[in-house]
């Protein structure tokens, strides 16, 4: 059924979709090439297996939580600051842009964009460390946000998405298997590196001039104007003879790095942003330590039973939400780390 020819409207079912998938550029993923899910499962008469991904991991709790997980500022006191659901949104866009702009498939770079991060610890990479001492070899929100959609909410995602929330961190080896999946991770880069320096302007932890002259240079003021000159180098860097995959123009990814050591320095590192970094290891550490000692209180319906307590412990309180993890805290403790955890970062 496609309608008549003089309809309103026209059916574009999961096989025009996939029909218009062969009109993408050779690198591109496929649906219909994908490695599968772990369970096999029947076509959706609309959409396509990676459409499919983009919509259970949507309404999938995990990506829920993200509205009240920190980005960088621990319990910002602000309307505007960046949340690791809306940072993970502007990672969406901008993933999009550069697959659409290649020739690529905007559906998986979806997909994997809003996917990437549901594996985040409350209180950022803060609390991320504090889990090391519990993991062996360390813990990652990356292999974590894996477990989540294969094990805790079990997605059954197709394996090129799974891929790409494994290893859309640049630390992660080896390398995302799909062109769509480096998108993601200049997404990623692109995204955090504006939205924090406009978050730390705001803030007052840093003026816009104060950032490296030559990535001002290159890539103009953080925000839109930003975004844009990172998009267009990458997408230059990768049409360029001889590139076969996502790469930003060597000029501009200088820049990039440039940028990035600058952050890291004046902003991830400042007192603002780490100022509380104490409070959020103990609260993390202690819940711990408490429900391994008391596993009965973990709620059933977030246990992978089968797996060791530890395991469990970490799974679920790497799953919690910054204040839920401040109000579990108080109430067990009968502490204050909710006082403690006061705004440092106040809007200008």
């Amino acid at each position: 059924m496609t309608g008549a020819p003089d309809a309103p409207f026209r059916l574009a079912d999961r096989a025009a979709r996939e029909r218009a998938e062969e009109q993408l550029a050779p690198a591109a993923t496929r649906a219909v090439a994908t490695r599968g899910r772990a369970r096999p499962e029947p076509d959706d008469p609309l959409r396509t297996a990676f459409e499919r991904d983009r919509d259970r991991i949507l309404h999938a709790k995990a990506f829920r939580r993200l509205k009240h997980k920190t980005q960088v500022f621990l319990n910002p006191d602000g309307d505007h600051f960046v949340t690791r659901l809306t940072h993970t949104l502007q990672v969406n866009q901008v993933a999009r842009s550069l697959a659409r702009a290649l020739g690529l498939n905007e559906s998986l770079a979806e997909a994997i964009a809003l996917g990437h991060d549901v594996g985040h610890s409350p209180f950022g990479h803060i609390g991320e460390d504090a889990f090391d001492p519990y993991v062996e070899g360390g813990w990652h929100h990356a292999a974590q946000g894996v477990r989540i959609v294969e094990v805790l909410e079990d997605l059954n995602l197709t394996w090129e998405v799974r891929d790409g929330i494994r290893a859309h961190s640049w630390k992660i080896s080896p390398p995302p298997a799909t062109r769509e999946a480096e998108c993601v991770r200049y997404a990623d880069r692109i995204g955090y590196l504006s939205h924090d320096a406009l978050d730390a302007a705001r803030a007052g932890v840093i003026r816009a001039g104060d950032l490296p002259a030559r990535a001002l240079a290159v890539f103009g003021q953080p925000g839109s104007e930003m975004v844009g000159a990172m998009i267009d180098a990458v997408v230059a860097g990768s049409l360029a003879p001889g590139s076969t995959s996502v790469v930003m123009a060597p000029d501009a990814l200088e820049a990039m790095h440039e940028l990035r050591d600058f952050m890291f320095a004046r902003v991830y590192a400042s007192d603002v942003a780490a100022g509380q970094k104490h409070v959020a290891v103990d609260v993390i550490r202690r819940l711990v330590d408490h429900h391994l000692a008391h596993p009965e209180l973990m709620p059933a319906t977030y246990r992978d039973t089968e797996a060791p307590v530890l395991t469990q412990v970490v799974d679920y309180v790497s799953g919690m939400t910054d204040r839920f993890a401040l109000t579990t805290y108080d109430r067990l403790f009968d502490a204050d780390a909710s006082a403690q955890m006061r705004p440092l970062l106040g809007e200008r």
